[in-house]
């Protein structure tokens, strides 16, 4: 499926959509003249914040970008028509059917405006925040539920969650995973929480990024320390010392982020300490996954901090890099779509997996930013591309 380059309408504002703008064919190319503007729009800097309205997209151009304002968009979620943006600013629900959208934030009941997840469960939209728990919405009312460390979190701050197909909820936090066994929230007495302790060094470390069920039910958690696996009632763990993520001499030359986040954070300093990376004053460390898929033959694929992609086919791992086509070696998403095709959101750009080869998709090809950390897809083939500041909607060729 290919995607052509088109003209570009913008939608800006301060946090929430807002302001319709046309830019020009050609990357670079000057801002035009604003175009349309959404019902209840304000000026750019004006006093009041804009929250809801309706903009105007022109269904014929090959794509879109969505600005968010100063805001890092971290998950997309396409749900029947409507596509639910969850940014560091609040979670936007645009409607595509009606160009119509709503920012939800700390304003509209949630306790915090940064969002790492959204999704539904339990047949609810639900939310994993920055400090504010896990929110799900009843659309009926408008009003959000919170679930917090008095009802069992392990962690205020909530990064993914998973129904699984036996109904357990499983929310990763960055102080270990909750399992709610049963889906059960209501119930204190079904709340569990595993961590570095409590699993005997099983779960590698207690901030956990990504959760996906496996082929047989298993569960896969992305830490900070590598990856987990939790099979009958068993842990087991990989890192780069089990062949996660490619060897620093492979990829120095591309380390796209020269600072080392070590000497800003102990969290940090700590952590390569205990993985043996004091010696690196670079972004590299390959134990720390971003992101995961599991795929339906069982197989894993990780996204890892400047050691480029590794999947796991049960046995060994094997590590992608840019020496093998991928652009950048900082994985920050990982998306299978609905023709089981792999795109990968990268520090330079977008790549989807096609044989042994990566198609490389980058602003100039309708990305909002080279950045991609979030994406989704829809059944009809169209892309939803989140970066910081903004989101492209990328239709397919005709």
């Amino acid at each position: 499926m290919s995607y052509k380059v088109a003209t570009v309408a913008a939608i800006v504002g301060a946090i929430a959509i807002a302001g319709a703008y046309t830019l020009g064919q050609q990357q670079g190319k000057a801002p035009a003249s604003v175009a349309s503007a959404p019902v209840g729009a304000h000026p750019a800097g004006g006093a009041q914040e804009i929250r809801e309205g309706k903009v105007g997209v022109d269904p014929s151009e090959k794509f879109t970008h969505f600005r968010v304002g100063n805001k890092n968009v971290k998950k997309i979620f396409a749900d029947n028509g409507v596509i639910w943006v969850a940014t560091s600013g609040g979670v936007i629900r645009y409607d595509t059917r009606t160009d119509e959208y709503k920012m939800f934030d700390n304003q509209s009941g949630l306790l915090s405006n940064g969002m790492f997840y959204v999704g539904r469960i339990q047949g609810k939209i639900t939310v994993g925040t920055y400090g504010g728990g896990m929110s799900m919405l009843d659309e009926k009312t408008g009003t959000w539920e919170t679930y917090n460390i008095p009802e069992g979190l392990g962690d205020a701050f909530v990064y993914d969650v998973v129904e699984t197909r036996s109904g357990d909820i499983w929310i990763a936090t960055w102080s270990g995973v909750n399992r709610v066994r049963g889906g059960k929230l209501k119930d204190p007495a079904a709340w569990e929480l595993h961590t570095v302790e409590s699993t005997g060094g099983g779960l590698p470390n207690d901030w956990v990024y990504g959760l996906a069920e496996g082929k047989n039910g298993e569960m896969w958690l992305a830490t900070e320390g590598g990856m987990s696996r939790y099979a009958d009632g068993k842990w087991e763990h990989w890192n780069h010392s089990r062949g996660i993520g490619a060897d620093y001499d492979k990829v120095k030359q591309d380390i796209a982020y020269k600072s080392d986040p070590a000497k800003e954070s102990l969290h940090h300093a700590q952590q390569k300490r205990e993985m043996g990376l004091e010696g690196i004053d670079q972004a590299y460390n390959p134990n720390y996954i971003i992101a995961l898929v599991v795929d339906q033959d069982g197989s894993v694929w990780s996204g890892t901090w400047g050691g480029g992609l590794a999947h796991f086919d049960g046995q060994k791992w094997t590590n992608y890099t840019t020496v093998e086509g991928l652009p950048g070696n900082h994985v920050f998403m990982l998306h299978r779509d609905q023709q089981n095709r792999l795109w990968i959101g990268t520090n330079n750009g977008l790549a989807v997996k096609e044989g042994d080869k990566f198609r490389i998709m980058k602003s100039s090809d309708g990305l909002f930013s080279d950045t991609v950390f979030s994406m989704t897809t829809t059944k009809e083939g169209d892309l939803w591309i989140g970066s910081y500041g903004g989101v492209a909607h990328i239709r397919p060729a005709t």
